[in-house]
């Protein structure tokens, strides 16, 4: 059976029944583009009902894990205003810090090493209404849970009125969650890319156009969140928030090189750049981040990439895994396979992907084929 929440989320059916009485109706949202809220799911104790799947990514190492679903509000609350105290006792301005373009990529570059970085960044996830569920300071990648934008939730009269009842009720019906990675570019000198993936609540009918049940599907990346929460962490490094959105603010390039997926015989397969090997590196990371891998480390030196993957098809019942994705249940239950993902410099400007398996050999099966596949659709957007 549909849970009540589930059947009070879409459009402003709940803010109508609510008010009936007063003979108020309407739903009015006077929200704007650049505005998010986020409040975290994964804050909350108890069975979690809103939260997305996460389609095809197996979740982090225990190692990884900071926080879960059955962490709880003053715990969140508590990390939360320790560091906003530990904030306004320290000053954190940076003076070396700009925004880095390259076609349609942005990120940010700081005059920092990111050791120093890392506590600071996983400060600023928190104080933005986030836990992490993969929080690995030695590889420099963390990622937060799926949360909830309530500034996309109506804020009219209706909604002033009923206050924290309705906050309680109303779902937006979207998830986001954020991947940040801080890169190691030269001595001294951090690179830090933030990336956003979503998923939305849509109903299945049953034929008469009536919502039974609702399923959570990805939605397309946002590159405009990952833009307000990179002028965010400008500001909280120690920038001007004028300052922060003026550098965000300027127009991006040209769409970056497509990448093409070659098939050599039946066996051998790659992606082909034309771009040089610091491009393709970093066109690669930010396609991994925005796709359904879990990256667990990487070697710069060596163009490689360890990540790890979950196919559908080896899981069986896809409903099952959702599921199982936000129990407690261990990790080893999920069939997640280990593999590197290689980037050759073939010239000054053009590169090669290649997927291999955890030992180091080529991946010439279906599976090898079907992630690079997936790798090429990110890499060509």
């Amino acid at each position: 059976m549909m849970n009540l929440m589930q059947l009070l989320r879409p459009h402003c059916a709940v803010l109508i029944l609510s008010v009936a009485s007063l003979g108020l109706a309407g739903c009015k949202s006077v929200t704007t583009n650049d505005t998010v809220d986020y409040k975290s799911a994964g804050a909350v104790r108890g069975p979690n009902l809103s939260y997305p799947p996460d389609l095809i990514t197996a979740q982090a190492d225990r190692r990884y894990i900071v926080q879960d679903g059955s962490a709880t509000m003053s715990e969140y609350n508590a990390a939360v205003n320790k560091s906003v105290q530990m904030r306004k006792n320290v000053m954190t301005g940076i003076p070396g810090m700009r925004i880095a373009r390259d076609g349609e990529r942005r990120w940010l570059v700081v005059d920092k090493p990111a050791p120093e970085l890392y506590p600071q960044v996983k400060d600023f996830w928190q104080e933005n209404g986030f836990l992490l569920t993969i929080d690995s300071p030695s590889t420099g990648i963390m990622e937060t849970d799926w949360a909830e934008n309530r500034s996309k939730i109506p804020q009219d009269f209706i909604r002033s009125f009923l206050g924290s009842v309705l906050d309680s009720i109303y779902d937006t019906g979207e998830r986001d969650k954020y991947k940040t990675r801080l890169e190691v570019s030269k001595p001294d000198e951090t690179e830090i890319y933030i990336t956003q993936r979503g998923a939305i609540e849509k109903c299945t009918s049953d034929g008469s156009g009536t919502c039974i049940s609702t399923i959570w599907s990805p939605r397309p990346n946002d590159p405009e969140l990952e833009a307000v929460f990179l002028a965010r962490l400008m500001e909280r490094l120690g920038m001007t928030q004028e300052q922060a959105k003026a550098q965000v603010a300027v127009p991006l390039g040209p769409k970056t090189p497509k990448a093409k997926l070659i098939q050599e015989g039946v066996n051998t397969a790659y992606i082909a750049i034309a771009a040089g090997f610091d491009r393709a590196w970093r066109d690669t990371g930010l396609a991994l981040d925005r796709s359904n891998f879990t990256v667990e480390d990487r070697n710069r030196a060596n163009g490689i990439y360890y990540v790890r993957y979950v196919n559908p098809k080896d899981l069986g019942d896809t409903k099952g895994f959702f599921s199982n994705l936000f129990s407690s249940k261990d990790d080893s239950s999920l069939k997640a396979k280990k593999y590197r993902v290689v980037v050759k410099s073939t010239s000054d400007n053009a590169s090669s992907v290649y997927v291999q398996d955890a030992d180091g050999k080529p991946e010439n099966t279906a599976a090898g084929f079907q992630l690079l596949t997936l790798l090429t659709e990110q890499l060509s957007r």
